[in-house]
């Protein structure tokens, strides 16, 4: 079984110091980034867009890791392709017809996701599994940094990795809120392949080290799977 990776968000980084933490974080080992795109009209937030996405994609080689928290994300498909993303992920509840933007996804090149608020039910997102090459279960409302990690959804992770195993579904499962030391070692247990954290790297007074810190609590982890 492949080891749980750590994807930092970028959502929770200093824009001042940007380039020097992702260099850190790169010399640390990290090799994902997960870029946090809200509207303001799905989620009650605004970040950053299309345009940062490229101007980072010029400097990084990290695998982009695009968490579209906006209506309608089939409008702007092939721009985040031409800005650079590697993977996007979209809201079931956010897209009338997930199934063909998920497709669609894929025909442009990148890995297609599929993502779902902490009340929606598994059962909303069963028929796309098999178009999905991740899975993200917010484990936190999305739409801000540093909140409190849900516990009951971890039940999620679980049945997902049931869903995985019992169908040799090919998708990645991955975790996104509140994730610390603690809170990664359960996700883990529970069949968590990749953990979104923010706050508690970027926040950390040395990154590379809270990166490292979470990536060695998982990496003992009796897994459920």
């Amino acid at each position: 079984m492949k080891p749980v990776t750590i994807s930092p968000s970028l959502l929770s980084a200093d824009f001042l110091r940007v380039g020097e933490q992702l260099s850190e974080l790169r010399s640390a080992g990290a090799s994902r980034l997960h870029l946090d795109v809200m509207d303001g009209l799905f989620v009650p937030n605004i970040s950053f867009g299309i345009p940062v996405i490229k101007s980072l994609r010029k400097a990084s080689d990290f695998f982009f890791d695009a968490h579209l928290m906006i209506e309608r994300p089939e409008r702007y498909l092939h721009q985040f392709a031409e800005a650079g993303a590697d993977a996007l992920t979209i809201h079931v509840e956010a897209t009338g017809n997930p199934a063909s933007v998920l497709r669609s996804i894929r025909s442009l090149g990148m890995q297609a996701a599929i993502s779902l608020k902490p009340g929606t039910t598994l059962g909303t997102i069963e028929p796309l599994l098999p178009l999905c090459d991740r899975v993200l279960v917010m484990t936190v409302e999305p739409g801000f940094g540093g909140q409190s990690f849900m516990h009951d959804m971890l039940d999620k992770i679980r049945r997902l990795a049931a869903f995985k195993d019992l169908f040799s579904y090919g998708y990645e499962i991955q975790v996104d809120g509140g994730i610390n030391v603690d809170t990664a070692k359960l996700c883990a247990e529970a069949g968590a392949e990749d953990l979104v954290a923010g706050s508690s790297v970027f926040g950390s007074q040395n990154i590379a080290e809270a990166y490292q810190n979470l990536c060695d609590s998982v990496a003992e982890a009796p897994y459920a799977r």
